[in-house]
């Protein structure tokens, strides 16, 4: 049988793999690394890096393939999202069949973490359930944008004794600051910042977490959200892609004691 390691690589920075992924890298005959267009180039060179510092076997290989887009132009959301991973499923498990040998192992460099807010998983789980290919499937956790993020602004995730959610952008308004006085929003595509209205709402920003390029923004929402939406445009038009995470905050530390 066929082995998949799915290998959380952390936000960008070569030294933010585990020990654990490092060995992961090393235990994989082939290492896939997806291309996502010429805009987001610098998401596979990044890959390659992290393979040129931390890969020491001679034999490994990498096998560079073209990730299907997701098509959002005039379709529902869950829809489009359920047609991509379909066919995301389908080119691994092309993939799968023609580049791994009966015994052999593959690895796929996921961002992150592959338990946070990505489908590599349940992608892997509808090629199982295809049943053309046979292959057992172990995860290894990475540090996440959250992490970064938090570490990047010198803060803890949470208030004292209170809970936090990990929500988007198309979800934002449902939750803060109504139901929960601390949310990280990833996969935020159109800034739902900008329509928070509160004044007493705080936001810890930041962009090519943990990276060279790395940009960080904090402040009341109300007095930083302009910089922060013209950083960000200007960001993204410098490098081609952008990848950011935000939290957002309202109350204080013991603010609910009796």
């Amino acid at each position: 049988m066929k082995t998949i390691l799915v290998i959380g690589i952390g936000t960008g920075n070569p030294d933010h793999l585990t020990i654990e992924a490092v060995k992961a890298l090393n235990a994989a005959d082939t290492l896939f690394i997806p291309l996502k267009g010429e805009e987001k180039a610098g998401l596979a060179e990044v890959r390659r890096e992290i393979c040129r510092q931390h890969v020491t076997r001679a034999d490994s290989r990498q096998v560079e393939f073209s990730l299907p887009k997701r098509q959002a132009e005039g379709r529902a959301y869950v829809a489009g999202v359920d047609d991509w991973h379909a066919a995301i499923a389908a080119t691994y498990e092309a993939l799968f069949a023609r580049e791994i040998p009966e015994g052999g192992t593959g690895g796929l460099l996921v961002w992150g973490d592959p338990m946070l807010y990505d489908s590599t998983i349940r992608i892997l789980n509808r090629v199982a359930a295809r049943g053309n290919v046979a292959f057992k499937m172990r995860v290894i956790p990475g540090i996440t944008s959250v992490q970064t993020l938090c570490a990047a602004h010198g803060i803890p995730l949470n208030l004292v004794g209170k809970p936090v959610e990990i929500t988007t952008g198309r979800r934002l308004k449902e939750t803060f600051p109504q139901r929960s006085e601390s949310a990280v929003v990833m996969l935020d595509g159109e800034q739902a910042f900008m329509a928070i209205d509160d004044p007493d709402a705080r936001i810890y920003w930041g962009a090519y977490l943990g990276t060279a390029d790395e940009i960080v923004i904090a402040g009341r929402l109300a007095e930083v959200r302009d910089e922060i939406l013209v950083t960000r445009q200007a960001a993204r038009a410098r490098h081609g892609w952008i990848m950011d995470i935000y939290l957002l905050q309202k109350g204080e530390d013991f603010d609910d004691r009796a």
